[in-house]
């Protein structure tokens, strides 16, 4: 193995993106891999004239912007709910991770007083997303926030989107345009942004492929939903959805119907632990005080192919060097795997074959996939 390749500095976005599983009680009489109680998840097609990751098959989401902050929401939110948590649960201590990116920082809310904290702004940023790219609208109307007491009780049980307006693309167009509409388009239907409805789940950052790439720093949360919700894609950055289940999405992606990358393979891998839409959802409420780890991936180029690295593998070095820049080998993928026991990995045999490898413990009662290995002839 060789040390650093291709060092250079890299323009870094903070993003939100949001997992919607929805309840699936009738499934489809051809597709027996659904249990009667499982969830399928929204998969949004992105168009091939997009830059980052054309034609791929991803959760909704995108990039934080100012409004998602503004400390206008808390209008929205009063009398019920008010700052800094609107209801959230307690905030955890900060957890060290690695790494450190250039200009991280606690929180917005601590270069402006004024802004929402980055546990709701990030939220709000997901749930603006979702309607921007699906048309679905993950709102609560105001009059069904909690009168008096604590509001732990919110996003206590799955709930339901909200029908979109009549006038849905005249307000999705605004909202483009200028995302403070967002908050706009919430007063007028006397609602909120469903900010408890979203579960921590886990962070990604873009690993390292070339000097100056665009890379994001995403929060991802998990959203369940007990049916799914009618999605229109807008059709500019996405052009198509599926509702999938994770053994359906992976079979789709082997077969080379959708392409999803490493990130998403994974979350789809790591959702296939659940059986059931009460048992993720369980989960995620038990899981709420833990809050989630951010990860960054690390490239190893092989003769025959890649592996990402993730924390806890034995090859992962948590070393600076490796934000902008990846590891490469003149060995091939088998020989690496035959030399190693202590393993977190997404192996990358071409683009529509992929693997898991998972030896290591989960950390903070997280749950990790289980290994997942295909056959090359595959397909």
């Amino acid at each position: 193995m060789s040390g650093p390749l291709r060092s250079g500095p890299s323009s870094w976005r903070r993003a939100a993106s949001v997992v919607l599983a929805a309840g699936w009680g009738r499934p489809d009489p051809a597709a027996p891999s659904l249990p009667a109680a499982g969830f399928r998840l929204l998969l949004l097609r992105r168009s091939q004239r997009q830059g980052f990751l054309p034609d791929a098959h991803v959760f909704p989401g995108g990039v934080l912007d100012a409004a998602d902050s503004s400390a206008d929401w808390q209008r929205l939110f009063a009398p019920h709910l008010g700052p800094p948590r609107f209801g959230l649960r307690s905030a955890l201590p900060s957890r060290a991770t690695f790494p450190v990116l250039p200009g991280d920082r606690l929180d917005t809310a601590d270069n402006d007083p004024a802004a929402l904290l980055d546990d709701v702004a990030f939220r709000i940023c997901a749930i603006r997303e979702a309607f921007e790219e699906a048309g679905v609208l993950l709102l609560r109307a105001r009059g069904a926030q909690p009168r008096s007491g604590p509001a732990s009780r919110l996003g206590s049980e799955p709930g339901c989107a909200l029908a979109p307006p009549p006038d849905l693309e005249a307000w999705r167009a605004r909202v483009r345009s200028d995302p403070r509409h967002f908050l706009q388009l919430c007063a007028h239907l006397d609602c909120t942004p469903d900010i408890w409805a979203l579960h921590d789940w886990s962070a990604w950052l873009t690993p390292f492929t070339r000097p100056g790439g665009r890379r994001f720093d995403t929060a991802f949360f998990l959203c369940c939903l007990r049916k799914p919700p009618t999605a229109c894609p807008d059709m500019a950055e996405v052009v198509g959805y599926q509702w999938l289940s994770p053994s359906e999405a992976t079979e789709s992606f082997l077969s080379k119907e959708i392409w999803l990358a490493p990130p998403q393979f994974y979350e789809i891998r790591r959702l296939a632990n659940f059986a059931s839409l009460s048992d993720l959802h369980k989960f995620c409420l038990d899981h709420a005080l833990e809050g989630r780890e951010r990860w960054l991936p690390i490239t190893l180029l092989t003769a025959d192919g890649a592996l990402q690295l993730l924390p806890g593998d034995e090859l992962y070095l948590e070393d600076s060097d490796y934000l902008e820049n990846s590891l490469s080998t003149e060995k091939k993928i088998e020989e690496i795997m035959k030399e190693g026991k202590k393993f977190h990995r997404v192996v990358i045999h071409d683009r529509h074959l992929y693997s898991i490898h998972v030896t290591v413990p989960t950390k903070h009662k997280h749950i990790y996939p289980k290994t997942y290995v295909v056959a090359k002839s595959h397909g």
